[in-house]
Parts: C-alpha cells; sequence; structure tokens
C-alpha cells in the first residue's frame, strides 16, 4: 500500500464515528476523494457520494459504511461516573477493563470502563456476564459537577482509536469493521477515475449501517442504481475455536471474500469472478442462503430492484477493539470492484 493511501487508512481509522455521529469520518472522506471524483456531496442523511462519470451508464453503487459501534452517555452521577447505553452489536465482555474515548464538543476526553475487582466479587457475579447498565465509565472527576463540566448527556464514546501493524501485512484496531469497506470503495473509485470508464460510478460513505442498514437505505434510493456492491467484513475463521464447517474456510491474507447466494445476483457474481482471473486476484467464495446483515440487504431491495454483489474482508475478532485485517486484501478488493465496474457499459444485461 502506497503512502497515500496507507495515510487515508490511518486517517479513517482514527476518526470517530458511531452511528449519528459519523462527521469526523465522512470529513476524511470528503478530503480524500476531493482530489479525484467529479463530484463529491454530503446528503442530509449525512452519507458521502462520490461520483466519476456521474452521466454515464449503466450506474454503479459502491457502498462501504463508516460508522462503528459505540455508546452513548445516558446518565452522569453525583459521583461524576458516566453511564452510557450501546450503539451497535456489543458483547459487553468485550468493554471490561478497555480504554476509552469519550468525544466532547471540546475534544475527546479519556475515560476506562471496569467493574469492580475480582477479589470483590461474589461467586456468584463471577459467573456471570454484567449487563451494560451495571457498568460505568470513570475519567476521574471527583464529583458530578466536575464531569457536567467536560461531558454532555448524548456525547459518544469509542474504544481508543488507532491502527497498530502486525506481522506478514496484518494491521489491529477498532472499526475495521467497516472503515476498510470505505477504503476499499473509495480506492476502487481513483482506480476507474484512471481508467475513463463507461458506467457512472458512485462510491458512498454510508451511515447508520449498524442500527438498520439505514444510509445504504436513502444512498441507493437516491443514486437509483442498476448495479449496486457493498463492501464490508465477514468473520475470518482461520482462528481457534470457529467450526469451519458452519461458516465457511476464510483465510486473511487469502484474498476478498466474494459472497454466492440469496443476496446476490448471479450475474455480478460471475462477473466478478472473470474480473479476479482476467487480473489474477486472489479471491475466496463464502456462501449465503439468506439476506446479509449488511448494506447490501437493503441496496438489493431499493426500488424495483438493484442487481447487487457483496465483496467482504476477512475479519478477526469482529466489534472488538482489536479487529484484525490483512493489507493485502483491501488492495486485492479495491483492484478487483475497478476491474469489475470498467468491464461494464450500456450493453451489459444483468437479468438472471
Amino acid at each position: 500500500m502506497d503512502a497515500n493511501h496507507k495515510s487515508f487508512l490511518t486517517d479513517l481509522l482514527n476518526a470517530p464515528g458511531p452511528s449519528g455521529y459519523e462527521e469526523p469520518v465522512q470529513a476524511v472522506v470528503r478530503d480524500w476523494v476531493g482530489t479525484f471524483a467529479d463530484s463529491v456531496e454530503t446528503d442530509y442523511h449525512g452519507n458521502v457520494i462520490a461520483a466519476v462519470n456521474p452521466e454515464g451508464s449503466p450506474r454503479i453503487i459502491l457502498d462501504g459504511h463508516s460508522d462503528q459501534i459505540g455508546l452513548l452517555v445516558k446518565h452522569i452521577d453525583d459521583d461524576g461516573y458516566l453511564r452510557v447505553t450501546p450503539v451497535g452489536g456489543w458483547d459487553v465482555q468485550m468493554l471490561i477493563g478497555q480504554k476509552l474515548q469519550v468525544w466532547t464538543a471540546d475534544g475527546p476526553v479519556v475515560g476506562v470502563i471496569a467493574r469492580k475487582a475480582i477479589h470483590l466479587l461474589t461467586p456468584d457475579e463471577r459467573k456471570t456476564v454484567p449487563q451494560i447498565k451495571e457498568l460505568w465509565i470513570d475519567i476521574g472527576s471527583k464529583s458530578g459537577d466536575e464531569s457536567r463540566e467536560v461531558v454532555a448527556i448524548g456525547d459518544p464514546v469509542t474504544f481508543e482509536l488507532g491502527m497498530r501493524e502486525l506481522r506478514n501485512g496484518m494491521i489491529a484496531g477498532a472499526a475495521m469493521d467497516d472503515r476498510v469497506g470505505v477504503w476499499v470503495v473509495m480506492a476502487a473509485l481513483k482506480l476507474i477515475k484512471e481508467q475513463n470508464p463507461k458506467a457512472a460510478v458512485f462510491a458512498v460513505a454510508s451511515v447508520a449501517e449498524e442500527i438498520g442498514l439505514r444510509g445504504a437505505k436513502t444512498s441507493a434510493y437516491s443514486v437509483d442504481p442498476q448495479i449496486g456492491i457493498a463492501v464490508d467484513v465477514t468473520h475470518a475463521t482461520d482462528c481457534p475455536t470457529i467450526d469451519k464447517n458452519e461458516h465457511g474456510d476464510i483465510r486473511i491474507g487469502g484474498g476478498p471474500v466474494v459472497v454466492r447466494g440469496a443476496n446476490v445476483n448471479p450475474v455480478v457474481f460471475r462477473q466478478l469472478g472473470k474480473a479476479a482471473a482476467d487480473k489474477k486476484i486472489p479471491i475466496q467464495i463464502n456462501a449465503l442462503a439468506r439476506g446479509a446483515g449488511n448494506d447490501g440487504n437493503v441496496i438489493q431491495t431499493t426500488r424495483g430492484g438493484i442487481a447487487t454483489g457483496l465483496v467482504t474482508i476477512p475479519n478477526r475478532y469482529m466489534h472488538s477493539p482489536v479487529e484484525v485485517v490483512a493489507e493485502s486484501d483491501l488492495e486485492h478488493a479495491a483492484t478487483l470492484i475497478a476491474e469489475f465496474c470498467l468491464n461494464i457499459d450500456g450493453d451489459t444485461d444483468f437479468t438472471p
């Protein structure tokens, strides 16, 4: 990954953005795509929509959701502790003992979340997973008034953000789900711009996927495409305790995963496979027997129906502060999607 693309990815991973609070991420996207896209706009919902050859045909939408799971400050008690409510799907055990950042109007406030020490837990408490409402964030305040001077009700909270480089081109951090998807669709758009496409291509950093696929629903309606590709993360199964018989054999570094099944137009699937073969791009195949739990679900069913594909990035430890992906999978996904779009013209028939 060259320095420009690496800097873009780092900036994405350092920007907070639980659903409803994606503005910092959207600013990063606008700054980067504004250097090459033919148009960049942000709708009232918050989706950033960047276009290349917007008058072309057919119209293709590429979607990566910009929001991440998080917390919102719900109450500040008289001792200064923050009580929170979840944004998105949480495993509470991932929260205990974590470093957090409260994103206030004046900048981030560092906090920690924990429970009482193991020495003080009763035998029954040691066996019980607490609920979020039973936890608190400690920002070091001595009173509720002190906390209220810096933190407001509704301020969003995230894991401590950033990116760590592991061995063999792997990277770890919070919010890989789905900042890597945003990176892929915008990097693909840049590649497409360089090759004079016939199709109109719209790359969207959509909002609020983690609370109901909301941004993709409105952006797909407004773009009104005939073809769509959603890019999200998927569960890598190359680590202990995951049953490949149930979840498939998905390996980090093995290439992006092209999904086949009910949420995927068969012609889109075949065209993605052809693009991979033509450019010798490694891909993996996974099967999905239902509507996807990502933006591809609502893209497929927008208006009269959109020919939809799903390209996903293998990810270990999803919805945790240490999600792991491989840089090579991101680059191969961007190249694959760009090649797919460049091969599409007005004569391509996506009727199954």
